[in-house]
C-alpha cells in the first residue's frame, strides 16, 4: 500500500517520493529491502537525505485512561547528498536490518491486527517531509511459529494481539513497547485460567518467551496473574507441543513459585501482570480469530474484514499523526 504525495513543505512543484517494499513479509532481525523512487519537480532540488522510519500503533494506559499513539522504533538513512534535476526519475535501492523485537503482524499469511508501517522522510533544501507510508508485514521467526503452532496443537485459540507501551521488568527488552498475543485456554486448562498471553522478545542469541496466565480464583481465593519466562534458541529442535504443555502446567501450578522444571533458562515471576514498568491493557483485537486445528494454530478471519481494517488503520492512523506533527 503506497501513499504518494507532493512534498508538502515545498508546495506545488516539489519532488515526489514513492517507497516500494519488496514483496513478501520480512522477519524480525532480518533484512527489509526495497526501493525509494523519486521524481523531480519543476526545478532542480538538492536531496539532503532519505530516511526510513519504522512506526507502530501502540496502546498505553495512564492516569487519565487509555490512549493510542504512534511510536517510531527505528530510523535508517538510506540515501542523499545528490541533486535531483527537474522531472528526473531516480531510484535508491535499500537493504536495512530490522530490530529483533519487531512485532509479528501475520501468521500463515493472515493479519493479526498489529499495525506497522515504513514512513519515508525526504529532506530537501532544509525542509523535511514525511511523504510516503507503506504497510510493513512481519512473519514470525521459526521458533516463534513453532511455539504458536504448539499452543494450537494443545487446543489454545487466538483471542487478540496488540502492542503495549512499557517495559517488562527483568527481561532484555530493547524497544519501548512489547507485543502481547492473547490466547483462549485449551479445554484442559479452562478451569484454571481465563487466558494466556504470550510475548516474544527476540535477540541475536534466541527468543525470550514470556508467558502470563490470568488465573481463575478458587472457592477461598481470588484470581491472580502468574508470569514465567523461558529462553529458546533460534534453531532449537524440540518436541514443541510437549515443551509448551510443560510451560503451561508450570505456569498454572496451584502454588506457583520458582521451580527448576524449565531447565537452566527458566525464570519465574509471580508478582503480577508482566511486572512491567509501563501499563497493560487487555481487550478485543480487530476481529481476528485463530482456532486450534490439526495443523496447529490455524488462522481465520471473522467477516473477512481484518485485511481491509489493517489497511484503513495504517492510512488513517499514520496520516493523522503526520498532520499532528505539522
Amino acid at each position: 500500500m503506497v501513499f504518494k504525495r507532493l512534498l508538502g513543505s515545498l508546495g506545488v512543484g516539489g519532488p515526489t517520493v514513492d517507497t516500494v517494499l519488496d514483496p513478501g513479509p520480512a522477519r524480525p532481525g532480518g533484512a527489509l529491502t526495497g526501493q525509494v523512487h523519486l521524481e523531480g519537480g519543476q526545478a532542480d532540488f538538492d536531496i539532503e537525505h532519505i530516511t526510513l522510519e519504522l512506526v507502530a500503533r501502540v496502546e498505553a494506559e495512564h492516569a487519565e485512561g487509555e490512549s493510542e499513539g504512534v511510536v517510531v522504533f527505528e530510523r535508517f538513512t538510506v540515501g542523499g547528498g545528490f541533486r535531483l534535476a527537474a522531472r528526473q526519475r531516480h531510484s535508491v535501492p535499500f537493504t536495512v536490518t530490522l530490530p529483533w523485537e519487531t512485532p509479528v503482524t501475520e501468521l500463515h499469511g493472515q493479519h493479526l491486527g498489529i499495525v506497522l508501517g515504513v514512513r519515508t522522510e525526504l529532506a530537501v533544501a532544509g525542509a523535511r517531509d514525511k511523504g510516503d507510508l507503506d504497510q510493513l508485514s512481519i512473519a514470525p521467526l521459526p521458533a516463534q511459529e513453532a511455539i504458536l503452532e504448539a499452543f494450537g496443537q494443545l487446543g489454545f485459540g487466538f483471542k487478540s494481539a496488540d502492542l503495549e507501551y512499557g517495559h517488562i521488568a527483568g527481561t532484555g527488552q530493547q524497544l519501548p513497547f512489547y507485543q502481547e498475543i492473547e490466547l483462549t485456554p485449551a479445554p484442559q486448562y479452562a478451569h484454571q485460567v481465563n487466558e494466556i498471553e504470550v510475548t516474544f522478545l527476540a535477540n541475536p542469541g534466541g527468543v525470550e518467551v514470556v508467558l502470563e496466565a490470568d488465573k481463575r480464583g478458587g472457592l477461598f481465593s481470588g484470581g491472580h496473574d502468574a508470569l514465567t519466562r523461558f529462553m529458546v534458541g533460534h534453531h532449537d529442535s524440540r518436541d514443541w507441543t510437549a515443551e509448551v504443555d510443560g510451560w503451561v502446567r508450570q505456569l498454572t501450578e496451584r502454588h506457583g513459585g520458582a521451580h527448576a522444571h524449565g531447565g537452566p533458562y527458566a525464570v519465574h515471576d509471580h508478582h503480577g501482570h508482566h511486572a512491567h514498568d509501563g501499563h497493560h491493557r487487555s481487550g478485543p483485537g480487530m476481529g481476528t480469530a485463530i482456532a486450534a486445528g490439526a495443523a496447529g494454530l490455524a488462522v481465520g478471519v471473522v467477516g473477512g474484514m481484518v485485511a481491509a481494517e489493517v489497511v484503513d488503520e495504517v492510512g488513517d492512523f499514520f496520516e493523522g499523526d503526520e498532520e499532528d506533527e505539522g
